[in-house]
């Protein structure tokens, strides 16, 4: 079937949209370089702690195909401002809570309930800007994101260090209520008329087999690059830096995603995605390949402005040939590209809490450098292929 033509003539996503994915990256990753003042707080081990990262990462991982079923069948903005207001009832919960428990419990449904917000936002780019601009405006939504990343860990370390660490999750939870209703004047695009049952847009990506490749890559990216890098401020830490300092260290990550993101921009169109992908992949590789040797301010801050890069190159690559793959049901294709994102992110972090509570980050970062070079050989020859067998088709795929 084929999806209406949507699209508008703008290259930015609208600001309401931007904020709102701002506030989901800043709750996502605010608690990075507080891992360890929670633990020492609710007398807990690291790798205890460490579940209220992974759990929220589970959970936004696991709820991207219900939050895409739903915004297919129900709508982009409807479903946005539903979630930003569970969001923000979950946030004020954890600050309530006594125990690491209760603790991890409301992580896990703020995670589902944020988990909304930017794939949803990036189906909401894909609805209604033109194939040809796309990424370019995808971009500029994973800017707005990555300044709530480099603010949630520079910020995130200094109020855990300065105030409380439960003030760090009320920050979030008010400001999602602000987007929720800020969110209400946002037009709501009208969907792929055909497929009525969410039944069929759950078949359509699924069976897709390209969607599936798609799936696996962001899981790999998302194990190498989400699930390792928040183990660089409890490194720092266990080589005897506060958490205020560990979290500035890797403010370096937001900040050279931002502005790798703008490079990004200026290079689409005249870099092949391929390309794209492998400049990225080199990134992830070189930056944890840094860290494998010596952990240090100056060598931790160079990795996290390698992995901001590799963000911007690999993963904008990445996310927009998954706006494309099958467009009929974008909505569903992006939430489950979210997922496989946050659940790779979500069982690396596990995994590599037990390493983390030995001191073994040299073993954990080498293990991330070495994942990340069958991660870029793969998808850069498999958008390759992708690219040839598309333009090589007798009728262009639906935009």
């Amino acid at each position: 079937m084929k999806a209406p033509d949507l699209t508008v003539s703008t290259e930015r996503p609208p600001p309401a949209l931007s904020v709102s994915s701002f506030v989901s990256s800043f709750d996502r990753f605010a608690v990075t370089p507080m891992l360890v003042v929670i633990a020492a707080d609710l007398g807990v081990s690291l790798s205890a702690s460490v579940t209220a990262a992974s759990g929220y990462y589970l959970a936004y991982g696991l709820s991207q195909p219900l939050w895409g079923l739903l915004s297919d069948r129900f709508g982009r903005v409807r479903v946005m401002r539903a979630a930003l207001l569970g969001a923000a009832l979950a946030g004020l919960v954890s600050a309530l809570m006594p125990v690491l428990g209760a603790l991890v419990a409301a992580r896990i449904v703020a995670g589902a309930c944020f988990g909304a917000v930017i794939p949803t936002g990036l189906t909401y780019v894909g609805d209604t800007v033109r194939a040809s601009v796309r990424q370019r405006a995808l971009t500029d939504l994973m800017a707005a994101a990555s300044l709530g990343t480099a603010l949630a860990t520079g910020v995130g370390g200094v109020i855990a260090g300065l105030l409380h660490w439960r003030v760090a999750f009320l920050v979030p939870a008010a400001c999602a209520l602000a987007c929720a209703v800020a969110l209400r004047s946002l037009p709501e695009p009208p969907r792929a008329a055909g497929a009525r049952g969410m039944g069929r847009y759950l078949g359509a990506v699924l069976g897709h087999g390209w969607a599936l490749l798609v799936f696996g890559l962001a899981f790999v990216e998302g194990a190498i690059l989400l699930g390792v890098m928040p183990f660089l401020a409890t490194a720092l830490e266990h080589a005897g830096f506060a958490a205020a300092v560990a979290g500035l260290a890797i403010t370096a990550y937001g900040l050279g995603l931002w502005a790798l993101s703008k490079v990004v921009k200026r290079l689409v169109g005249r870099w092949s995605p391929p390309v794209l992908m492998t400049v990225g992949g080199a990134q992830l590789c070189a930056g944890f390949a840094i860290v494998t040797v010596h952990v240090s301010l100056p060598t931790v801050a160079v990795t996290a402005l390698l992995l901001g890069g590799g963000w911007s190159f690999l993963h904008s690559s990445l996310q927009t040939w998954a706006t494309s793959v099958v467009p009929q049901a974008r909505g569903t294709t992006i939430a489950f590209f979210a997922s496989a994102l946050f659940v790779g992110s979500a069982v690396a972090s596990w995994a590599g809490g037990p390493l983390a509570d030995h001191g073994r980050y040299g073993l954990l970062f080498g293990l991330a450098a070495g994942a990340a070079v069958p991660l870029t050989v793969v998808a850069a020859l498999a958008r390759r292929r992708y690219g040839a067998l598309s333009a090589a088709a007798p009728q262009p795929q639906p935009e």
